[in-house]
Parts: C-alpha cells; structure tokens; sequence
C-alpha cells in the first residue's frame, strides 16, 4: 500500500484578532492545492484536521511556520494511502472545544512528555485518579489500563461530570492523569478540574496520538477513535488489537457505523454480519423506521454525510 498522503492534526491556542479574516486567508491559501480538510478557527486559535498528497501538505506546513502566531504549533502527522476527508472545510467556530463556558487557559494542567506518562503509570498508586476524558464511544474502541472511563456522550458532558467527582474523590488529596486523542480537549478539561479545586493535574502531551508514535502500545489497549473518514486505527501498526464489541451480538469488533435510520443517525459499533441482519441499523425500531437509508455491505464503512434523497437510496 503507497502511503502518499500525510494525515496532520494540530492546535494552537493563541489570539487571533481577526479569525473571519484567517479563514478567508487560509482557504485562499489551499486552492489549488491537493488537501482536504476540517479546520476551525475562533478568537483563541486553531484546532486543525488535514490531509493531503505529501508535496502540498509540506508546503501548508512551511506556510504556517512562517506565520508568528503559529511557530509554536506542533504536527501530529501519520501517513495513509487516501484522503480522510470529503473536501476542504475552514469554518469560523465561537469555541474549539463545545463546552458552553469560559476557561481560563492559565490553570491549564502540567504538561508530561510521553515517556513521563508511561513511567507515571508503572508507578501510579490509589491517589493518582487516571481519567480518559473522551466519549464513551471513542474510550470503547481502546483506553489506557486502569482508567477511569466517564460516560460522556459530548463535550459537553464533562463540565458537570467535573463537578460531580470532588464528591467522590478528594480534589486536596486526589493526583489527576487525564489524557484524550491529540491534547486539545485536555487543555480545556483540565482548567474545569483546577476550578473545582483539583490542584495537581497532569495532562498527557499530545494526547494519545503522539503516545503512540514514542512509547507504542505500552499500558494501553485495543485501538484509537479518530475524527476522519478512518474511524478507528491502531496507535502503533504493528499493534493491531481489538477490545471492542459488536452492540448487537457482542463478538469482537472495531467497525463503526452510522445508524441507517436518518432520525437517528448514531454511531454505534457492529459487526458485518450483524451490519447486514440489521440492515445499517443501531436496533429493531430503528429498522421499521419512516426514513431509513439503503444499506450497503462495505468493510469499512465511512462516516454519514448528508447528500440527497436519491444518493442516500432513501426508501
């Protein structure tokens, strides 16, 4: 397989004055260009997802480095045979991270070098509180060993979940680990823990993207949720493990799915048997529903996009 195409992710909190105008600026900068993407820019920064062949992706990088707003930026970039997104998409967004309430950047958590991270783990005891602070159906697919894996549906979700753990834990006593897919959602994440009193957080550097490429599969198991057309990937390729089950019949499987039914719409976990009893549908209900998309058996289905009545093969 010729791995042509580089996959880059990447954030940067840092002000922005203008960020329509960064938009305009960045989207006039990919014309022509052989990239695809899902950028968004708000008044604090960038959180980015792209793809492209390797010549262009290398000059959007040297283009960014440039800029002095964005030197400091750290890429994430793996490698694949395709583009992972549908078109390049550079939108304007009041938030990077939807969590419907200020944070303050300043009482973001320590940051640890994944090397740290894996030593911190072989000594970790009762006060350290390891927490994955992903949604539920990225921690199914994989999760470090011994985390602490809330059931968060959103982003949204972990603002009142923080709030809730000073009762269980005590936030003057309690050591915090907390780790998501590339470190974004940490930086957020761990100010909410700082304002609920929490005083030692640590934060994994890079997130479990960069974890993989320095330290493999170390005290972690089963693979990792990505944002892209891929889905689910392994954090070291020669590691190829499977925790995760089928939702219908619970056999071994790391395939998701977008339910059929277009009211519905859910991602859910399924194997191709099961994918094709039910038709691309999460239950039974969802199968006699009003308005369910044709199903069609691919091994690795891509995620929904919305496209006509007549392209979805709607019934």
């Amino acid at each position: 397989m010729q791995k042509d195409y580089w996959i880059i992710a990447y954030y940067i909190f840092t002000p922005i004055e203008d960020p329509l105008k960064e938009v305009q600026r960045q989207q006039k900068f990919l014309e022509n260009k052989d990239i695809k993407c899902r950028i968004y820019i708000a008044h604090n920064g960038i959180n980015a997802q792209i793809s492209g062949c390797k010549t262009d992706a290398q000059i959007y990088l040297e283009w960014m480095k440039k800029d002095a707003r964005f030197k400091e930026i750290s890429f994430k970039i793996d490698f694949y045979d395709e583009h992972v997104f549908p078109k390049a998409c550079v939108k304007f967004r009041k938030q990077l991270v939807a969590l419907d309430e200020e944070v303050d950047l300043e009482l973001t958590g320590t940051h640890v070098s994944p090397k740290e991270w894996k030593e911190m783990l072989e000594n970790r005891d009762e006060s350290v509180l390891l927490i994955d602070v992903r949604n539920q159906y990225e921690w199914e697919l994989g999760h470090f060993v011994g985390a602490e894996l809330p059931c968060l549906k959103n982003f949204r979700d972990f603002s009142p979940y923080a709030k809730k753990l000073k009762n269980h834990y005590d936030p003057n006593q309690t050591k915090v680990m907390m780790y998501c897919t590339g470190g974004i959602r940490c930086e957020l994440y761990s100010a909410l823990l700082k304002k609920e009193g929490f005083s030692e957080i640590y934060q994994l550097d890079g997130g479990v993207i960069n974890y993989g490429k320095q330290e493999s599969t170390a005290h972690w198991r089963g693979k990792l949720f990505v944002f892209d057309d891929r889905l689910s990937v392994c954090i070291d390729e020669k590691v190829d493990e499977v925790i995760s089950h089928c939702s219908h019949c619970k056999t071994s499987s790391d395939t998701y799915y977008n339910c059929a039914n277009m009211d519905c719409n859910e991602l859910f976990l399924c194997c191709l048997t099961c994918a094709e009893k039910f038709k691309g549908c999460c239950s039974d209900t969802c199968m006699s529903a009003g308005r369910v998309r044709l199903y069609q058996a691919v091994t690795r289905p891509k995620p929904f996009r919305r496209y006509s009545s007549k392209e979805n093969g709607l019934n």
